[in-house]
């Protein structure tokens, strides 16, 4: 689980300072004040990771990608190409790391907190310009670092193992001059030398690698519903960045007889059974179902029922909101729990009613209480967080397990993060100015025009 994020120099961020992410996550602010910023930095290291080209530190994106971010220059802070780019991240390994101690046969670290960091800048070779990784290091525990930084003015790099109690494991402090590393996170096969026991520095790589794999992303433009679906042969990882393949994958759980592995005694719920109680308590939809158009082929169509004695209609003839929050259903309750995934989320409460938006925390909160899936959005909806808020009062959730954010800009656009401070109550003591607009103001506003207006009528 993702537990803490750093960015520098990244689009509107000039330094985000440390956010702690927390098992729900959510961060509020007007737009384009860097909310979705923070995602896409997440999202840029996981279709790096991804890629098949190994040569390039970041793959920044194309049309098939999770998100296309065009090149260096376009991502980095006020578009000055002279500074450094820096990214950190810190998690919780889903096993414990060990560095094993080849001289007593015991260990000289064992711990499951890991952290990495990065720094890249672009410089001109030759006629063009070229992205380099500067240096890149795993940090476990106390801060001891394991990486490689590049040699100033050179094409090769340090690999080095700094911290303490590691003399005895490493045969020197660094080793110089060696090819670059691949993409933004790899060591290349030989510095795996300078480590007398190589395999823990490929479960560190592995480690990054997986946490990034199993960070599933739904964007905020979800599909418009067809009136037939064609099934596909494949089962899917997840629901496509605009939900598009959102009924392929209820349909792929059916298929797979798989039930959603509740640790209450809701063990023997399917997936679509799920989905349409959840959309009957969200009070969108009262029955909902996937159905075969002909016996034997693989065409299906998704029908609703308004209400109890309305006509069963296709989901593209009801409501937008329903299409639009099915994705987020999914997701959130399709993903393998073992991998303790990570959901990013943006506007989930897009063309939802007030209530329905409310009604998505209990969800967020379901799906970490019952299947240990971090989620992380972004959203306008006063509605959502007064849900959260009003859980915590009623201890539904730890206030430990929630974290809150308010984005915001400066007079020169560069994004500023608050973290919102919230008792175990529900109640937050920082509110910033206008969090929701000026309720207060709008309601003066509008009596003192209705005084104004009876006043002259007189």
């Amino acid at each position: 689980m993702l537990t803490r994020m750093r960015l520098k120099n990244f689009k509107s961020w000039k330094d985000t300072g440390d956010i702690e992410f927390k098992p729900i996550t959510g961060f509020f602010g007007s737009n384009s004040s860097g909310k979705t910023s923070l995602f896409q930095a997440l999202l840029l290291m996981k279709q790096t990771v991804d890629s098949s080209d190994q040569g390039a530190v970041f793959h920044f994106g194309d049309e098939k990608t999770l998100v296309n971010l065009g090149d260096f220059e376009s991502v980095i802070h006020k578009h000055d190409t002279e500074q450094i780019l820096k990214f950190s991240l810190d998690w919780i390994s889903k096993s414990q790391f060990v560095i094993p101690d080849d001289y007593s046969g015991g260990t000289v670290l064992q711990h499951d907190n890991i952290g990495f960091e990065i720094e890249t800048k672009e410089e001109s070779i030759g006629s063009g310009k070229s992205l380099m990784l500067e240096e890149m290091a795993y940090r476990v525990a106390d801060g001891r670092r394991f990486g490689m930084r590049r040699v100033p003015d050179r094409m090769a790099y340090d690999v080095f193992a700094r911290g303490t109690d590691l003399d005895r494991t490493f045969r020197g402090k660094e080793a110089e001059y060696a090819g670059r590393p691949f993409k933004f996170h790899d060591f290349p096969y030989w510095a795996h030398s300078f480590f007398r026991g190589y395999k823990f520095i490929d479960e560190l790589q592995f480690g990054l690698e997986l946490l990034l794999r199993d960070l599933y992303y739904l964007g905020p433009l979800r599909a418009y519903p067809n009136r037939i679906y064609a099934r596909s042969s494949g089962q899917p990882s997840d629901v496509g960045r605009a939900g598009e393949s959102v009924v392929d994958a209820i349909l792929s759980s059916i298929e797979q007889g798989q039930v959603i592995d509740w640790d209450s005694d809701l063990s023997d719920l399917t997936l679509d059974k799920y989905i349409a109680g959840c959309l009957k308590n969200l009070g969108l939809v009262h029955d909902f179902r996937v159905e075969a158009l002909t016996e034997g082929r693989r065409l299906f169509q998704v029908k609703v029922r308004k209400s109890p004695n309305s006509a069963e209609v296709l989901l593209t003839d009801i409501g937008l909101g329903v299409s639009q929050i099915l994705p987020v259903l999914v997701l959130c309750f399709y993903v393998p729990r073992g991998s303790n995934p990570t959901v990013i989320l943006e506007q989930p409460d897009i063309h939802l009613h007030p209530s329905a938006q409310a009604g998505l925390a209990d969800v967020f909160i379901d799906a970490w209480k019952q299947r240990n899936v971090q989620i992380l959005f972004e959203s306008h909806s006063e509605h959502l967080l007064l849900r959260l808020q009003r859980r915590i009062a009623e201890g539904e959730i730890k206030k430990d397990e929630v974290g809150l954010f308010f984005c915001s800009t400066d007079d020169n656009g560069v994004s500023c993060l608050s973290q919102l401070e919230i008792d175990q109550y529900g109640n937050i003591s920082n509110w910033p100015k206008d969090f929701f607009g000026d309720q207060f103001g709008e309601i003066a506003a509008m009596s003192e025009a209705a005084l104004k207006r009876q006043g002259d009528a007189e």
